[in-house]
């Protein structure tokens, strides 16, 4: 016969109470009510130390079941075969019959209503799916509530995977678990922020402020798996220590899976399937096996999938990559998989750079951007090994359009400065990176250095006989040319460029953006039509072949061309696509350049309050672009020739007021501002507004794009 135990005759459960205030978590636990009203089995699934079971508990302890709430641990059960003794033991029934424990369980459980929380199956999955589904099939009246690494893979279970909590949670967690500690500390976010929100790692970290500040806390997290311990002593022993969480789900996993695991950790950020199958294949793991173990890491919460705008990509968490990453080195195949890791990246930056250049310029851009973590991790690598210096040159300038035509001349300076002091035996690898270190010199404003940079390119190059590095060194020296205001000179080092450019049969957007630049030239020297006969040349080669960054500058240039003939509604066109592609690049000088010519097409159309709110706009974006204008004469022309329109017509006091609304905005804003996107009502300037007739009968400075460019020297 089947008895309770004392006290629970009431079936009451055995839920132990929380010790602690529960944070966070709220939109979680709602979807967690939700799936158990609709289901009969959820699985709360996560990374070691995510805080499933907490959450579990915290629900569960919300659910009405008329015969309670029962959980049971099988963490300690080691043999498959002791589960259902141990859901037995769990449920406090005792009996001396004959009965196997699951005809002792099926026929308590046939007539009650009750919730079974069900946490740390995965070493015993295939046991305790089995146990699970037979429950459910034969007694009506349960849920079950399961907590674990992977799903149960049970007809009809639902799955709510857990994420580390979000930064303010993970504050707030740290500010309440540790009497030390002070919400507003920067170390405290910056400690909760490398901890990857993981609640048991915080709760560790936390309990370290009995000895430490939290900024000695963060500098010793380089460590985290040995300063990370001493727990509670009640719990479970698994999380005594951040080692131990992480590691018992390493304890679970197949020699194979393992095996991944160590070798994930090469990767920085997300991941895709073909990198893995390339880096991580190899030496006791199969190519062809790569999918399943993935899918089995991912099953067990060690890996994230993720759905992106670039497909299905993959994660892991920092502190199980650093996990893997130690017995990756225990291996010592750690030298091999970073290689393989560099390898592939330097593949995928010399393919993007060759599809820039192509309708899939958009999808390469995104790509990147997705990529940059790992991109990053092969530049370190590469610039730190005196045997690879040359591949972290050949890289860093590879990425060129990602520097520039992607909104990143500050990080690119960063890697190509680092790159060209480093000696090397290949000269067309170095030759590279320091015509690109001239171009986003160029970009930043900064011409001592990009001169210095162009003209030691030119030296060599010519020195080594390589004419595509001269013709690249030429041009970029043609472009500061341009921007100094120095129109014959730059004309002169443009047209030679684009000339051996044909004589070595080069064509790619760096020329095309050359040709450009020369438009540029004849424009500030007063012949527009020149300037639009070359433009409209560009942009018939970028339709040609699908390309649109460079295309965006002709764009520029022809939507100037347009105010100036005094059709606005043609300026207004030409220029709303072109500011629409620069955005989309993160190009963030074609996209301050074009808001500031926007600017004066508005006000030659009469609305001289929101000209002064695009200037506004404009002069809030340069700070993050470089040097306003470049400092140029002709480029400011515009800017000058719009701003005394608009103060003229409203005033100095009103147009300043504008100026700072336009101030305000974000960039997102601004652009959307710019393409005429929710625009916010503006009081009614003071004075008459010039309209486009009386406007282009004024002074009209040949205001033009900036350059950009440059894909294949070397």
């Amino acid at each position: 016969m089947c008895t309770y135990q004392p006290g629970d005759a009431a079936g009451r459960g055995n839920l132990p109470p929380a010790l602690d205030a529960f944070v966070g978590r709220t939109a979680e636990l709602a979807d967690l009510a939700r799936m158990l009203d609709a289901s009969r089995l959820v699985t709360v699934t996560g990374v070691g130390g995510v805080g499933k079971s907490r959450l579990a508990a915290q629900a569960a302890a919300r659910f009405a079941a008329p015969d309670g709430v029962w959980r049971v641990e099988l963490a300690p059960v080691r043999d498959p075969d002791f589960v259902d003794h141990a859901v037995v033991e769990a449920l406090g029934l005792t009996d001396h019959t004959t009965r196997t424990p699951r005809e002792t369980l099926l026929a308590h459980l046939a007539v009650r209503q009750l919730l079974l929380v069900v946490d740390g199956f995965e070493h015993l999955v295939d046991a305790c799916a089995e146990l699970v589904a037979d429950l459910l099939r034969r007694a009506p009246g349960l849920r079950v509530l399961a907590v674990g690494r992977r799903p149960l893979a049970v007809a009809g279970e639902r799955v709510l995977p857990l994420a580390p909590l979000g930064e303010d949670e993970a504050v707030e967690l740290f500010v309440e678990r540790a009497a030390f500690a002070v919400r507003d500390d920067p170390d405290v976010r910056e400690l909760c922020r490398r901890l990857d929100g993981i609640p048991l790692a915080i709760e560790l970290a936390a309990g370290r402020l009995r000895a430490l500040s939290p900024g000695q806390v963060l500098e010793r997290l380089d460590d985290r798996f040995r300063l990370l311990t001493g727990g509670c002593r009640d719990a479970p022993p698994r999380h005594q220590t951040l080692r131990t969480a992480i590691g018992w789900s390493h304890e679970l996993c197949t020699p194979e899976e393992r095996l991944l695991w160590s070798r994930l950790s090469v990767f920085a950020g997300q991941f895709d399937l073909e990198a893995v199958e390339y880096v991580c294949s190899g030496e006791g793991l199969h190519a062809d096996d790569v999918l399943d173990t993935l899918t089995e890491l991912i099953n067990q919460s060690v890996v994230v999938r993720e759905e992106t705008a670039t497909g299905v990509r993959y994660r892991m968490l920092d502190t199980v990559r650093a996990y893997g990453a130690e017995w990756l080195e225990a291996t010592g195949d750690a030298d091999r998989l970073r290689r393989r890791h560099r390898d592939w990246y330097i593949g995928l930056a010399t393919w993007c750079e060759l599809d820039w250049f192509s309708p899939r310029q958009g999808e390469v851009a995104a790509r990147v951007e997705a990529e940059l973590p790992n991109l990053r991790s092969a530049l370190e690598h590469c610039l730190g090994e005196p045997d690879d210096v040359h591949l972290g040159q050949y890289l860093a300038g590879s990425l060129w359009f990602c520097w520039a035509g992607c909104g990143r001349l500050s990080e690119g300076r960063h890697w190509l400065e680092q790159a060209v002091q480093l000696d090397s035996d290949h000269e067309q690898s170095r030759l590279k990176a320091l015509w690109v270190l001239g171009y986003v010199a160029i970009l930043q404003g900064d011409t001592v250095p990009a001169l210095a940079a162009l003209q030691e390119c030119r030296e060599e190059a010519e020195r080594a006989a390589h004419p595509t590095a001269v013709a690249y060194a030429e041009h970029r020296t043609g472009c500061l040319a341009l921007v100094t205001d120095d129109m014959e000179r730059a004309e002169t080092l443009l047209r030679s460029a684009l000339d051996r450019y044909q004589e070595i049969g080069e064509l790619n957007s760096n020329v095309l953006m050359g040709q450009v630049e020369l438009a540029m030239t004849r424009a500030f020297q007063g012949d527009l039509p020149d300037a639009v006969r070359l433009c409209e040349d560009v942009r018939r080669v970028c339709e040609d072949h699908g390309e649109r960054w460079a295309g965006a500058y002709a764009l520029y240039v022809l939507g100037y061309a347009a105010w100036s003939d005094g059709d606005l509604a043609r300026a207004r066109g030409l220029l709303t696509e072109c500011l629409g592609s620069a955005h989309t690049f993160r190009d963030l000088l074609g996209s301050v350049l074009t808001i500031e010519l926007l600017a004066l097409v508005t006000a030659s159309d009469g609305d001289p309050a929101e000209a002064a709110v695009l200037q506004g706009a404009a002069a809030g974006m340069w700070p993050s672009v470089g040097l306003r204008l470049f400092g140029s004469a002709h480029y400011n022309a515009p800017h000058q020739l719009c701003e005394a329109m608009t103060r003229e017509d409203l005033g100095d006091r009103r147009y300043e007021e504008c100026v700072r609304d336009g101030a305000r905005l974000g960039r997102e804003a601004a652009v959307n501002r710019a393409l005429g996107r929710s625009l916010p009502a503006l009081p009614t300037p003071r004075g008459p507004a010039r309209h486009g007739r009386e406007a282009s009968d004024m002074r009209k400075p040949a205001a033009s794009p900036t350059p950009k460019g440059g894909e294949t020297a070397g």
